[in-house]
């Protein structure tokens, strides 16, 4: 028969000797050479001389403890951890056998805890540490019992009844005895409740610093006095009468935090105010906005920045009493029906300016209302109007030439190449401003076909979000639209497929005249065509290239001084006042600055 690997636990006395080379073959050869002592001590017990320390221990009863044997003469290898002959022992072996450095520190543990003396009440010295009763069996508040086997049938400590015992049974406390689910969760204690699993440590994740080079300046006595005015906005009263040359500013600081109440929005209001801009409306409520018309009725132009509170009621007072209203800007008026915009538009004939934003109530009988009573219009922007359509741009179509100003961006579907391309050859001749972002379906035809075909004072070109418009129809368009006059403002981000060739064509056509120019987005244009910017946009004022891979730091040192030229420095963006580089790897926190222009979005990947 094979013997196995496999042995149980073993005392700190235990290993000692083990190491020490004391088995039980060298005891029971021991005793077997020793004369005997008390041989009839010997018979009595009937104990054997030498046994391994793993036979089995006698049975106890439950319940109660387990007491050893008396003592035999001879050794008995059950026995070696006994604290009784431990420390006889431990002497007569130090004194034989030089201790091993680990042997002599398990030794010298155990007298430090042998001084101090244990913490625990139920500890007893005569158990054995291979047959005691594990303490996690101790429940019951001190009784012995274990908790009864799972299946069997148990009173329950509170109500009496009798119930199965399952491994979600709770011992009473105070006991004796078991509590029945319906007892414990009355207790108070939940034997279903999962406990919680321990919180895992989070581990922080990379973070970038975003820097931002902003040059800061001394505040101005205008700018603190207006710091003062918002500071205690609500003491209306107290201000007294401040002028009408700081409105504007003093509504902007109000709209940063939202401030602007219908308390204090009467500071802004005055019967002989001709212009009134609220830069945020969001805590206007309807009777305020009525109220506004009521105390303005001069006025002539009227914007309201989130204005969602503006209904039906609110919006008729403006019909009746605001006759002078020649222009009307609006955000977010998204309770205002079509029966109230045809009611405003019949009252109003005189209207040159109608600008809305992400107004989804706006429809085709609205366009028809606005183009047969309000002809004279020269500005129209109707960006995020949910029902935008071919239709829809048909019906504009009937204003006939004279729109400068045209913005009908961000629809929720697309109008085709033709009807826009219908709508340049009506509106083309006269239009400096143009925005027709987001209309998806917009191809390079649209640039020939239309743009080039039919406007003759465009300046400001907006064509974001354009995916079918491509890098050489974007290069052809800017190379042969000779005789146009050079783009002011120039908006092409998100366009991926656009890259170098357009941007070359386009510098070269509108670089001179340039100010603003947007392309976020172009990933693939190369180191040349950004340092043509430098080269030709001396007018810029405010340049996006951010996700444009291939900006670096050697490029805006040429942007900010220049390229030298045969000695002679030529170029750079002297005048540009705001760069944006959001994406831009290869720009470091150590990129040329220049005094007076912000510089946003630098990602030094610093990790903290």
């Amino acid at each position: 028969m094979t013997r196995n690997n496999i042995r149980g636990p073993t005392s700190a006395l235990t290993e000692f000797l083990k190491d020490s080379g004391i088995t039980a073959t060298t005891i029971a050869r021991r005793v077997a050479t020793r004369p005997p002592q008390n041989q009839n001590q010997d018979d009595n017990d009937g104990q054997p001389v030498a046994g391994p320390s793993t036979a089995p221990a006698a049975s106890t009863s439950r319940g109660s403890r387990r007491r050893r044997p008396a003592r035999a003469s001879g050794y008995n290898s059950d026995d070696l951890d006994d604290p009784e002959g431990e420390e006889e022992e431990e002497e007569s072996l130090a004194k034989k056998r030089k201790l091993t450095k680990p042997a002599e520190a398990k030794q010298k543990e155990k007298a430090k805890k042998k001084k101090k003396g244990s913490d625990d009440e139920d500890y007893n010295e005569d158990d054995d540490a291979y047959t005691a009763l594990s303490k996690s069996l101790w429940t019951n508040n001190g009784s012995s019992s274990s908790k009864p086997p799972v299946g069997s049938f148990e009173e329950c400590a509170v109500c009496e009844k009798q119930f199965t015992v399952t491994k979600y049974t709770m011992a009473a406390n105070p006991g004796p005895g078991y509590l029945c689910h319906t007892c414990a969760k009355a207790s108070g204690n939940d034997p279903f409740k999962k406990s919680a699993s321990p919180k895992k440590r989070k581990v922080p994740a990379d973070k970038r610093t975003i820097t931002h080079f902003v040059e800061s300046r001394f505040p101005s006595l205008v700018s603190l006095c207006i710091d003062l005015v918002t500071t205690h906005i609500d003491d209306i009263e107290a201000l007294g009468d401040i002028g009408t040359m700081n409105m504007e500013a003093i509504s902007k600081a109000l709209s940063k935090n939202r401030r602007l109440t219908p308390e204090n929005a009467k500071l802004f209001y005055n019967a002989s105010n001709l212009s009134l801009t609220l830069f945020d409306a969001t805590n206007l409520p309807s009777p305020a906005l009525e109220s506004l018309a009521y105390l303005n009725a001069n006025l002539t132009s009227l914007r309201l920045d989130f204005c969602g509170l503006l209904d039906n009621a609110a919006f008729k007072v403006f019909s009746t009493s605001l006759p002078a209203l020649t222009r009307i800007e609006l955000l977010g008026p998204f309770l205002v029906r079509s029966e109230a915009w045809q009611t405003f538009f019949k009252a109003h004939p005189i209207l040159e300016g109608f600008l809305i934003t992400q107004s989804p109530r706006f429809d085709v009988a609205c366009a028809q209302s606005l183009v047969q009573h309000c002809p004279g219009l020269k500005e129209l922007r109707l960006k995020e109007v949910g029902k935008m359509s071919d239709e829809f741009i048909e019906e504009i179509m009937e204003l006939g030439v004279g729109l400068t100003y045209l913005d009908i961006s961000d629809p929720t579907d697309s109008c085709s190449d033709d009807t826009l391309i219908g709508m340049l050859s009506v509106f083309g001749a006269e239009l400096t401003y143009l925005n027709v972002s987001k209309h998806r379906l917009i191809t390079d035809r649209f640039l020939t076909d239309g743009l080039a075909e039919y406007t003759q004072h465009l300046d400001s070109l907006l064509l974001s979000h354009l995916p079918e418009l491509t890098d050489k129809g974007v290069a052809d368009f800017f190379g042969e639209w000779n005789g146009r006059p050079p783009m002011r403002l120039l908006e092409l981000a998100r366009n991926h497929e656009l890259g170098s060739a357009a941007l070359e064509a386009i510098m070269k056509h509108s670089g001179k005249r340039l100010e603003e120019l947007n392309i976020n987005g172009w990933k693939e244009v190369g180191e040349d065509a950004l340092r043509a910017i430098g080269r030709r946009g001396v007018e810029l004022r405010k340049i996006d290239v951010s996700w444009c891979r291939e900006m670096d730091d050697f490029i805006m040192k040429a942007w900010f001084e220049g390229e030298d030229v045969r000695g002679v420095r030529k170029g750079g963006c002297m005048k540009v006042k705001e760069i944006k580089l959001w994406g831009c790897n290869k720009i470091t926190n150590r990129c040329q600055k220049k005094s007076g222009t912000s510089i946003h979005g630098v990602e030094s990947h610093v990790v903290r």
